[in-house]
């Protein structure tokens, strides 16, 4: 057996490990969290992830504690019989319980060996003024079923032996909280079969840094090639605790194991507060609680090279357990190095079983009366109760939605009875968002007002089911569930393909049975997470003073407003290309029309006011125009940057509503001159066929196209004269007219002809059974869906060619 550390050869009883001397095999003497980080000291220093040094009290210590004075016997009378659903009477016995903890002295051996182990540390420390965390670890914690975090506490900023034991104490009587003493039977653990470590490690100064949360696995989705990562100013516990609305990123795996540019997405969060270093003389004001500078809210909290860092020593944990991770890490603002002071299994996603998915749609929504980050993909119903303290929890009912500021472990008794969790603040990291998952239920965090704004008593709708923003409406909203199992979808005659409009979505529906993505629009991307006009964007310095202010508000965390659109064009693009890489995804260039420009930030100042913006300034004729020369080689510089520098080359681009064979070759040379050339890097370039004369001139358009990607929406407006925004000829309008069929077939016949691809990407085939399967019958080598209607389109064409 190896020599332990800091320990005197004189103690019959090892009550104090050093983190070197531990591994996952001691989780049963320094439970999950002091095991886990021992593993990583041990084991992973080599290999480049940073831990902070410390030790680790025993099991063994945290017995020997109670047992003195016969404390044990007391605590199992006074829980002995206790109804652990009375909310008084478990208030009263944990408050009772932990007060004797408190007041209990130390043995005198276990208090030495301590302060043996502590001065040995501080020895061996080259900053003389460091201070010190003191972490709960519980020996039930951080099970590959069970997660037992945030159920204990941990006590930053510490100074001195004394103060020391004083949080040890306090470690110790952590394990009596109301929500640890219901979360211990809820689990099926007995009182006494749960032990506590105090873990005592370096402080890294987060404070005046910045520091969060980590998982190598996107927490809603359960997409596994992607690491999430949040961050704040300050210490992490306003993180952890979702007391602030921190940054976040999504770094792509593969492209960072390739060493290539993997940030696939990035939002800044609203960090108002941040929490520094207090008085170390006093345990509970060792941290105080500051406001961020504006100019410090509206820029990132790390940079893109951190992150990137964090995220490969993220892998690096992830590949030594062999299971997706939850990870605590912090940034030293005095030396700039990255450390990681947590890791433990990720337990949410780890219990999915099995093929079914449920994709819900909420069929009734309207105005929202609060927008927040959404956490899971379902939709709640309840009795909203805002509560701004525990005091009012005994008027929590079953199937109530819990309205809050934020919420801690303290508040899980009456989360596990909510339908649905909202929060003013928090982020996809914080508590309420882990306790959502693991209960299975949704919740917005990061709503802002929602405490404000949301009647108490008032029936509400919680939906998640709508992307990334996850909206509280009023009253009983209507909404349909689909449950599919996946694993046995049979094959349908050809390819289908989704329509993506918003990124948010990409990795929940990537899950669904799909051959790729068919339409991805760029309009939906610049309006979704740009909201400016490009041109604004481009030349800032020409705009009114009052427009100017905005842009460069919203642009403040990019290094210029050129960067921002380039930027947030890439998010958008590489993130639907890794969700559902390595299959095909299509992407659109941008065709917007004159009035719709117009509603973007700026867009009246460089919009010109059509009669019919829907047959005018649109798609190809913009990127051919000296005017909007700019914004195109904007959108061409960040679909370059996704596929060759981030390596993403199943990114594919198709341009929009090309009216002649001119405007073709115009288009593709000027592609090519800011860097898309077809053909090169395996780029496929697409036109979409959705004007008579693309399908009438078929052969001649292909010349310069790798395929057709047919607009059905767009081709039968034009062939029938049918305005399809017009309510007044809408009976008109519709794809399976047969002078539509004509120019469908047409453009089929020439793809398949010369050896091109052909697909639709129009809303018909969604809402016509009978199209799709003319389609097939046709010879379209693929249709692209929307979400809703891909699964009941796959198994009915299945079954089609299953009968013949």
């Amino acid at each position: 057996m190896p020599a332990r550390h800091l320990i005197g050869e004189r103690n019959p009883v090892n009550f104090v490990l050093a983190f070197r001397d531990i591994s996952m095999t001691d989780l049963p003497r320094v439970g999950g969290k002091n095991a886990s980080l021992g593993e990583m000291v041990s084991q992973l220093a080599t290999a480049g992830v940073h831990v902070p040094d410390g030790y680790a009290t025993t099991a063994d210590a945290y017995r020997v504690f109670l047992q003195h004075d016969r404390l044990h016997m007391r605590i199992r009378e006074r829980l002995g019989g206790l109804d652990r659903e009375d909310v008084a009477a478990l208030t009263e016995a944990g408050e009772e319980i932990r007060g004797w903890v408190r007041r209990q002295p130390f043995p005198a051996d276990l208090a030495e060996q301590i302060r043996m182990a502590h001065v040995a540390l501080v020895a061996a420390q080259p900053d003389p003024e460091v201070t010190w965390a003191v972490r709960s670890s519980a020996t039930a914690e951080d099970l590959p079923d069970a997660s037992f975090a945030g159920q204990q506490e941990t006590y930053l900023h510490i100074a001195g032996v004394d103060s020391i034991l004083d949080a040890i104490r306090n470690v110790y009587a952590s394990l009596f909280t109301d929500r640890a003493i219901v979360y211990r039977a809820q689990h099926g653990f007995a009182d006494e079969a749960v032990a506590i470590s105090a873990g005592i490690q370096r402080m890294v100064r987060s404070d005046v840094g910045s520091s969060g949360v980590m998982f190598t696995v996107d927490t809603e989705s359960g997409f596994d090639q992607v690491v999430l990562v949040t961050s704040a100013y300050g210490l992490g516990e306003t993180v952890v605790q979702g007391a602030v609305d921190p940054d976040e990123f999504c770094v792509y795996k593969p492209a960072l194991l390739c060493g290539r540019p993997a940030i696939v997405k990035r939002e800044v969060g609203a960090k108002k507060i941040a929490l520094r270093f207090g008085d170390t003389t006093d345990v509970g004001s060792s941290t105080i609680t500051v406001d961020v500078p504006n100019a410090d809210r509206a820029r990132f909290s790390l940079s893109d090279a951190d992150v990137q860092e964090l995220a490969r020593q993220g892998l690096k944990i992830e590949a030594h357990y062999g299971r997706q991770m939850d990870i605590e890490w912090a940034k030293d603002g005095v030396t700039g190095e990255l450390f990681i002071v947590q890791a433990r299994p990720e337990t949410t996603v780890a219990r999915r079983t099995g093929g079914a998915l449920k994709h819900f749609t909420l069929d009734d929504s309207g105005e929202p009366l609060a927008t927040g980050r959404a956490v899971g993909n379902g939709v709640g119903i309840g009795t909203a109760r805002v509560l701004h303290d525990l005091a009012g929890m005994s008027s929590f009912q079953e199937g109530d939605v819990l309205v809050a500021e934020r919420t801690d472990p303290d508040w899980e008794p009456i989360m596990r009875k909510a339908s649905a969790i909202v929060t003013d603040h928090g982020g996809r990291t914080c508590h309420a968002a882990i306790v959502a998952r693991e209960l299975g239920i949704p919740a917005v965090v990061g709503a802002g007002n929602a405490t404000l704004v949301v009647a108490d008593g008032a029936t509400v709708t919680v939906s998640c089911a709508e992307g990334d923003d996850g909206h509280i409406y009023e009253g009983a909203r209507r909404f349909e569930v689909v449950e599919t199992d996946v694993q046995s979808m049979p094959e349908p005659p050809a390819q289908l393909m989704l329509n993506v409009a918003i990124p948010d979505q990409a990795y929940s529906l990537a899950r669904l049975p799909n051959h790729g993505v068919g339409l991805a629009r760029l309009e939906f991307i610049i309006n979704t997470m740009i909201g400016i006009h490009p041109r604004a964007l481009a030349d800032v310095t020409s705009l009114p003073e009052e427009v100017r202010a905005e842009v460069l508000a919203r642009t403040a965390a990019y290094p210029s407003p050129r960067d921002f659109f380039v930027h947030r064009i890439i998010e958008g693009v590489a993130t639907i290309a890794a969700a559902f890489g390595p299959k095909p995804v299509i992407v659109r260039l941008s065709d917007f029309k004159s009035n719709e420009y117009a509603g973007l930030l700026g867009g009246d100042l460089f919009e010109p006011e059509e009669e019919n913006p829907m047959l005018g300034w649109r798609g190809a004729s913009r990127y051919t125009t000296p005017s909007f020369a700019e914004c195109f080689a904007m959108e061409c510089e960040a679909l370059r940057y996704v596929r060759d520098e981030m390596g993403l080359t199943n990114l594919e681009v198709m341009v929009p509503f090309v009216r002649t064979v001119s405007e073709a070759t115009q288009t593709i040379d000027a592609m090519a001159a800011h860097g898309l050339r077809r053909g090169v890097n395996g780029l496929e370039v697409m036109m979409m066929c959705e004007i008579p004369s693309n399908a009438l001139l078929a052969d001649l358009f292909l010349e310069h196209f790798d395929g057709f990607s047919i607009g059905s929406n767009d081709l039968t407006q034009l062939t029938l004269g049918v305005d399809r925004d017009s309510e007044l000829v809408a009976a008109s309008f519709d794809e399976r007219d047969g002078a539509v069929l004509a120019l469908l077939g047409m453009a089929i016949d020439a793809c398949n002809r010369l050896g091109k691809y052909v697909g639709i990407c129009g809303q018909g085939p969604s809402d016509h059974l009978d199209l799709a399967r003319w389609l097939i019958d046709r010879g379209i080598q693929s249709m692209s869906l929307n979400a809703d209607a891909i699964v009941p389109t796959w198994l009915e064409l299945a079954a089609v060619t299953e009968r013949v």
